[in-house]
């Protein structure tokens, strides 16, 4: 008798295909065992709506979290009372980082929207990390892209013309969506004008008339949340400047 297992492949890639860690399961080709042992561990929380919090400033760090639909912001506090939004995670990307130096949040993630979310227990992770060969350099790529998406974010504020700050902003979702799956020419933007105007420290206003700008010029069409890359070379250039010159390297401060 036959006792081979046959994968389904089609289940896995509903299961994970859009998950942060997807490189190392698919692509790899892990064994069915080390697939299920991943999997295991993975518990399903009930779904959120918008605007409530999976995690608050101060919580324990008991696990890390993965939007498998919907988008958050991450949001901190300063001693004022007044919040600051200090990034976006989109499907598929890893949450819950910022809690590794300390053991405890710093930040709040807030739905954008309906959202379902997998949770990772931290315990059963390292567990798992020990049983899976490759599984913790994927997670370091993992928490390196979420250290480079820090930096960008820094570049973003230090540019001193606010359109260059929005067709950063847009390049690099675009480019984000990519890397995850999706289309990276044509997606709904799941933050609003006002959530993108206080991550660039821009007033909406200035955010409205950059996007009006971009699409004049035939860089993107936009109608509400749905936008368009017409012409990803040109968003890139004004994201990046000329691909001859020399990009100012932005480091954060140290402690």
């Amino acid at each position: 008798m036959n006792t081979n297992v046959v994968l389904d492949l089609a289940k896995l890639r509903r299961r994970c295909a859009q998950c942060s860690l997807h490189q190392l399961c698919l692509p790899a080709g892990i064994g069915h065992d080390d697939l299920d042992q991943l999997d295991a561990i993975v518990r399903r929380r009930r779904p959120l709506t918008r605007s409530e919090r999976l995690y608050r400033i101060g919580d324990p760090m008991n696990a890390l979290y993965v939007a498998r639909e919907g988008s958050f912001k991450t949001v901190a506090i300063n001693s004022d009372g007044e919040e600051q939004i200090i990034g976006f995670h989109l499907p598929g990307e890893l949450m819950g980082l910022d809690a590794l130096g300390s053991g405890r949040h710093r930040c709040e993630a807030e739905a954008l929207g309906p959202t379902q979310v997998c949770e990772v227990p931290i315990e059963s992770l390292e567990e798992v990390i020990h049983a899976i060969p490759g599984l913790s350099a994927q997670i370091l790529r993992v928490i390196g892209r979420s250290v480079a998406r820090d930096q960008d974010h820094l570049e973003m504020l230090g540019r001193r013309q606010a359109q260059e700050r929005i067709a950063m902003f847009l390049h690099g979702l675009s480019e984000r969506f990519r890397v995850l799956g999706h289309p990276s020419a044509e997606f709904s933007l799941p933050m609003s004008r006002e959530d993108i105007a206080r991550f660039l420290g821009l007033v909406i206003e200035t955010v409205s008339r950059g996007f009006t700008r971009l699409q004049d010029e035939g860089v993107i069409k936009v109608r509400g949340r749905q936008l368009r890359i017409l012409d990803p070379r040109q968003l890139e250039t004004m994201a990046l400047g000329s691909p001859d010159a020399p990009r100012e390297q932005v480091c954060p401060r140290s402690a």
